[in-house]
């Protein structure tokens, strides 16, 4: 029987998983600004909400290359 240290070997939970058990076991909410499953106004409160905790984020880079 091999013995890994616990956050080794096992299973892996794909990125959804984790927001999901992270918003169940932590109240901590992760939304990414153009999830799809938003609604457009929905979509605009968190772009507000993260301005006003985390300040305004920086303009992409375009490749005009």
């Amino acid at each position: 029987m091999t013995y890994f240290p616990k956050g080794f070997g096992g299973e892996r939970r794909d990125a959804e998983r984790v927001k999901r058990d992270g918003w169940r076991e932590s109240g901590v909410l992760v939304i990414a600004e153009d999830d799809q499953r938003l609604t457009w106004p929905e979509r605009e409160l968190i772009r507000q909400l993260g301005q006003k905790l985390y300040g305004t984020r920086p303009a992409k880079e375009v490749d005009h290359g």
